[in-house]
């Protein structure tokens, strides 16, 4: 019996026992979540960060002959135009039946752009071609009568000599050429009207044939087949007034409005450094043409002309650009040292990609295999919106600008495209 109570007793449960077990599995459960919470946050803090930046290339540029042609004086923006633009239209208003042009299409002087409808006009130029030959038979009608009046006439004379008839006779003979003669004048006269009337009625057909004043190129196309078309504005919004609108790319050139203050820093010939809006790393080099002898009352501005020493398909009527006079070359009396002043390129980059630390030291951050890299770098003088560096880059590089603040040497970026 005894022994029946010990073996029961072996069965019974320690609650005491359990609860320490599940407290146990409740602090592990703990620890684990802390654990992953921390690797979460370690992650969060440490995983690599991604800029994105906008980059401009360091560019080479070689000054004048004596070192002082990139000198900045003078900044002004305006717009690229062309010295040849026409709209082309006709002579005559008539209806278009064919248009030979499209937007971006080269086009050569006299070359056919568009037809118009001809048919009334070629009716009236077979008429005249009929007039005219009709003309011409009567004239010759005429030159045939006139030579029998002459045979009569000198029979008459004849006659009258022997005495075979009277004088009346030869007096009307007489008056019968001369009249012919007369006629003749007139017949003459109504060929040369006639073939007039033809010469006319073909140039009316060549209007109706519009053709290409100048080479250069259509930028836009004006007037569609079925449409009216005529050389002043009638019929209210119903008839064009033009065919298409002719570019010559040979006559690009920029016009730029100058302050009537700082008119005295332009000059004839001086040269122009031009920066395109939609091409900001591209420098252009040109000269300026002529300054327009007036000025705006209303903008108090004085017009400039300045053209490209170079022709580049990338320019197109009508682009903004920015513009920097540049000192010209010095006079025959100028110092020898400056004479003799290298002239080896320089090295420009965007000034807001100049960074300070403390009061000497520049430094630049480079785009070099998707990561920044600071670079220190040692600078010159700034000529308008670049400035110069003399060393720690190469023409070629690719330094960021407008960088953000939290930029770090090493970071992760991503150039924007523009």
């Amino acid at each position: 019996m005894n022994d029946l109570s010990a073996d029961l007793a072996s069965l019974k449960l320690d609650r005491d026992a359990r609860g320490g077990s599940s407290r146990g599995a409740g602090r592990m459960v703990t620890l684990v979540v802390v654990l992953l919470l921390a690797a979460a946050g370690w992650w969060y803090w440490t995983r690599p960060v991604t800029a994105t930046v906008k980059t401009a290339a360091v560019i080479a540029r070689t000054p004048g002959a004596a070192g002082s042609a990139d000198e900045a004086v003078l900044n002004a923006s305006g717009y690229v135009t062309a010295r040849r633009r026409a709209t082309v239209s006709s002579r005559i208003t008539g209806k278009v039946v064919s248009v030979h042009v499209e937007e971006g299409m080269a086009v050569k002087e006299g070359q056919v752009l568009a037809r118009l409808d001809d048919s009334t006009t070629r009716a009236m130029l077979q008429l005249a071609e009929a007039q005219l030959g009709s003309a011409r038979t009567q004239l010759a009608e005429t030159e045939v009568r006139i030579r029998e009046a002459e045979i009569a006439l000198g029979r008459q004379q004849r006659l009258v000599k022997d005495g075979v008839v009277p004088e009346a006779d030869l007096d009307t003979a007489t008056a019968q050429v001369d009249a012919l003669r007369a006629r003749l004048q007139a017949a003459r006269q109504d060929v040369i009207v006639a073939e007039q009337q033809v010469a006319l009625r073909r140039t009316d057909m060549a209007d109706t044939i519009i053709r290409a004043p100048f080479s250069g190129m259509a930028v836009s196309k004006d007037a569609q087949p079925g449409e009216m078309i005529s050389p002043v504005s009638a019929g209210g919004g119903f008839t064009r007034t033009g065919i298409c609108t002719i570019v010559d790319m040979t006559s690009l050139e920029i016009e730029v409005d100058v302050s009537e203050s700082y008119i005295t820093r332009v000059s004839d010939g001086q040269p122009v450094r031009a920066v395109l809006d939609a091409y900001p790393d591209w420098s252009i080099p040109a000269h300026v043409i002529t300054t327009v002898p007036t000025a705006d009352r209303q903008k108090a501005t004085v017009l400039v002309r300045i053209g490209f020493d170079g022709l580049d398909p990338r320019l197109l009527p009508d682009m903004g650009v920015k513009v920097t006079f540049l000192k010209g070359t010095p006079a025959a009396g100028a110092a020898s040292d400056q004479a003799a002043a290298s002239t080896a390129p320089t090295l420009w980059v965007p000034t807001p990609a100049i960074r300070r630390e403390g009061s000497t030291q520049s430094y630049v951050f480079v785009a070099m295999g998707g990561r920044a890299t600071r670079r220190p770098v040692q600078v010159g003088r700034v000529s308008g919106a670049d400035t110069q560096v003399t060393s720690g880059l190469v023409a070629g590089d690719r330094v960021i600008v407008d960088a953000p603040v939290t930029l770090v040497d090493g970071m992760s970026i991503e150039e924007a495209r523009p």
